[in-house]
């Protein structure tokens, strides 16, 4: 593949953003440590991200990130409406890119209406016009870009808000750790002449992705992935997780055939997966990987949980920009997002 060729495809620069990922990551984290929420968990019983798409997933990140550490749970809400055990003791972090995200903004109103403690983060929009208004924590990231774009921005921002607020404990190493791998991976990556995210993308492109993972920590990446390949590459993608999957789906792969053969998995892999689950994957591969089409198996790189984590997503992001343009779509527009909106605005 050629830089021209990319170039030609993707003339929005979806490529370019991706790119730049290292670099959202250290401003992003600099946005960030620059607000005072003027508050910590202290007496309260939840942490809740209301968010939506590319603006919801850093939630989920945070989430299985923080599950082994934070002394609270972590919830994220796509939807209008918040769970009913939302109160005066949750933390609620209303998170649009835009700022104007219908279900997002219904569920920051409900947040006031029902006293819980709410920060909010975007680019702009009503969403901060609200926050303003009300005087509440806000972290403005820069605008511009597809809201799946601005996941260093977005991420980052939750994150460093968690430490601020004493969810988690701060680790610069950590950081600094994440910042270096995301740099060394931009590098390699970035070079359409070959690589690993190529290499993946081009066993993908006339077969229907399939990611599995551990329930764990890459449960959010996994997610992340699936996302990404759907609204880059404009391509289905499925997945499921160990050991649930074990229970049910195995039994999809029970007698092979063409269907089976139109299918690429990929399995992300983690040190820090339960001993049984790796033990599953093993298992589960040897049983079925010769009834698919294609199956590969990534392993995280880092010694940090949040430079593993983050490892992975940025090779799945290099793997859907990829995939677009072998398939000679441009990975930046959204259309039927933008057609469901605008028919849903004048309904």
């Amino acid at each position: 593949m050629r830089l021209e060729t990319i170039r030609r495809i993707d003339p929005e620069g979806m490529y370019d953003a991706i790119r730049e990922f290292p670099e959202q990551w250290r401003r992003g984290r600099m946005l960030a440590q620059a607000l005072d929420p003027g508050f910590t968990i202290a007496g309260k019983d939840h942490l809740v991200v209301a968010g939506m798409g590319g603006s919801a997933i850093g939630g989920d990140l945070l989430r299985t990130l923080v599950a082994d550490a934070a002394p609270i749970p972590v919830t994220v809400v796509r939807h209008y409406q918040l769970p009913a055990f939302v109160s005066a003791r949750s933390v609620v972090v209303a998170s649009s890119y835009s700022g104007n995200t219908e279900e997002t903004l219904a569920a920051f109103e409900a947040a006031l209406e029902r006293k819980a403690t709410v920060v909010c983060i975007a680019s702009g929009g009503e969403l901060l016009r609200r926050a303003q208004a009300a005087k509440l924590p806000y972290i403005q990231i820069p605008g511009g870009m597809q809201p799946r774009a601005a996941l260093g921005y977005s991420f980052t921002a939750l994150l460093t808000l968690a430490e601020q607020i004493g969810l988690v404990q701060p680790d610069e190493a950590a950081w600094q750790e994440t910042q270096e791998l995301l740099e060394q991976q931009s590098e390699v990556l970035s070079d359409p002449s070959g690589n690993d995210a190529l290499e993946l993308a081009e066993a993908l492109q006339d077969r229907l992705p399939l990611i599995y993972s551990s329930s764990g920590l890459m449960e959010a990446v996994n997610l992340r992935w699936r996302c990404q390949i759907q609204e880059n590459a404009k391509r289905l993608a499925a997945g499921n997780v160990y050991p649930e999957l074990n229970h049910n789906e195995i039994m999809g792969w029970e007698y092979a055939g063409s269907l089976h053969s139109m299918v690429g998995v990929i399995v992300l892999r983690d040190r820090e997966d339960h001993p049984r689950v790796q033990q599953r994957m093993d298992v589960t591969r040897a049983l079925i990987s010769d009834r698919a089409g294609y199956w590969a198996e990534v392993q995280s790189q880092g010694e940090s949980r949040l430079a593993r984590m983050m490892s992975l997503v940025n090779l799945g992001d290099w793997v859907s920009l990829y995939l677009a343009v072998l398939l000679g779509i441009d990975p930046t527009p959204v259309p039927l997002i933008g057609q469901l909106k605008e028919t849903l605005a004048r309904v």
